[in-house]
């Protein structure tokens, strides 16, 4: 297997000769936030985290991403949480892009190397650390759960993405693929989160519009990237968030392969209640 690259944030503060001119978009049906935002003055901490600092990508706005919260988490050598979730309702997603980190979860404590990935379940408690002499990066999806009576929680998941298989996308020579950490047929997960990959040129080749909110973080390569009415342009460290039935559609652009971390929202009637009359 051709080995994976993951894009982790370079930090730091733009020199004083860089152009103010940047590509990041904010519209009413989606954002584009560049790798380069992802600077040292838009860091925030968070309550009980140590040696910890957080790009915050996505959260819940009326009318726009309504639904989960994207963070991108950088842990310097001996830092992490031994209480990392407030929110008792949460379940989290973690993905490791760059160093190792010790999860213990289900009195298990496993390592996550880059590529690494981990589905918390709600009131599931789990801490992390860093225990090596480096810098760790992770992605951390969270939101609500939604529970179904008579369905049980979910199970937890540990695993990393060179143990799951590809899907491969139908007629297309396996030139677009998805890497599927949950099973989509397990109905107790209400959250999908994927990697998908395009080999050079190849592309989505129509205008999805779906219910289904997205987060996307590009981790190699880049692409032309359709949002709503737009074409954009993306490459390794950009982040983007749709909200439902935003068109979209891609192609990759580069000369190398364009991958992505997803997340979507799934498995789940409509809630019908923030639309009942009074």
């Amino acid at each position: 297997m051709r080995s994976q690259t993951y894009h982790v944030p370079q930090g730091g503060h733009p020199a004083q000769t860089e152009l103010l001119s940047g590509r990041a978009v904010f519209t009413n049906a989606y954002a584009v936030i560049p790798g380069g935002v992802q600077r040292d003055i838009v860091v925030s901490h968070l309550p009980h985290w140590d040696n910890t600092r957080v790009w915050v990508l996505a959260r819940p706005l009326s009318g726009f991403a309504e639904t989960f919260s994207h963070y991108l988490m950088e842990v310097a050598p001996g830092g992490g949480s031994e209480l990392p979730e407030p929110d008792k309702d949460a379940e989290g997603a973690l993905f490791v892009a760059g160093g190792k980190l010790s999860l213990e979860v289900a009195d298990k404590e496993r390592e996550l190397r880059p590529g690494g990935f981990a589905y918390l379940p709600p009131g599931r408690g789990w801490s992390i650390r860093n225990r090596s002499s480096s810098p760790a990066h992770f992605h951390w999806i969270r939101k609500l759960y939604q529970g179904v009576p008579g369905l049980a929680h979910p199970d937890v998941i540990v695993t990393n993405e060179d143990s799951v298989a590809p899907t491969l996308m139908p007629d297309t020579d396996g030139r677009w693929r998805t890497t599927r950490f949950i099973d989509p047929a397990d109905i107790r997960y209400d959250m999908h989160i994927n990697i998908v990959t395009f080999e050079p040129g190849a592309s989505i080749p129509f205008t999805e519009t779906h219910v289904m909110e997205h987060g996307l973080y590009v981790l190699e390569g880049k692409a032309v990237y359709r949002l709503n009415q737009d074409w954009v342009e993306v490459e390794a460290g950009d982040s983007m968030w749709l909200r439902a039935f935003c068109p979209q559609a891609c192609y990759a652009g580069g000369p190398g392969r364009f991958r992505y971390l997803l997340y979507k929202d799934v498995n789940r009637h409509m809630d019908l209640r923030p639309f009942t009359a009074a």
